[in-house]
């Protein structure tokens, strides 16, 4: 019995909590015509993650150096391994991390 209500409560508490966090490698790109059918350049705050729905919000944190931008997901991807996002040059700028290629990150659904 003790179970099944821990179980409940777990569930329940995931349905009410929008919230997705995750963190890993982050790389960005140049921009073109998305999945989504946008086409987005070096200018534009967006980026490309696998699930999240076209349209989401994410707040991506370098934690290398603190350093945050949101983008709007309008892209699948990132097909490099071990990658979690890839956002654009924009963001890329943002978060300090062009000269590196990658920053590790976290990205939290807005």
């Amino acid at each position: 019995m003790f179970v099944k209500l821990s179980l409940a409560a777990a569930l329940s508490s995931i349905a009410i909590c929008p919230v997705h966090a995750e963190s890993g490698l982050a790389a960005f790109y140049g921009g073109g015509r998305t999945a989504s059918g946008e086409v987005t350049g070096r200018t534009a705050l967006t980026a490309a993650h696998r699930t999240l729905p076209f349209g989401t919000r994410v707040l991506v944190t370098n934690l290398r150096n603190g350093k945050t931008v949101v983008v709007r997901i309008t892209d699948r991807g990132p097909y490099g391994r071990g990658r979690i996002i890839d956002v654009s040059h924009a963001a890329a700028l943002e978060l300090d991390m062009i000269d590196s290629g990658t920053a590790t990150v976290s990205v939290v659904r807005q």
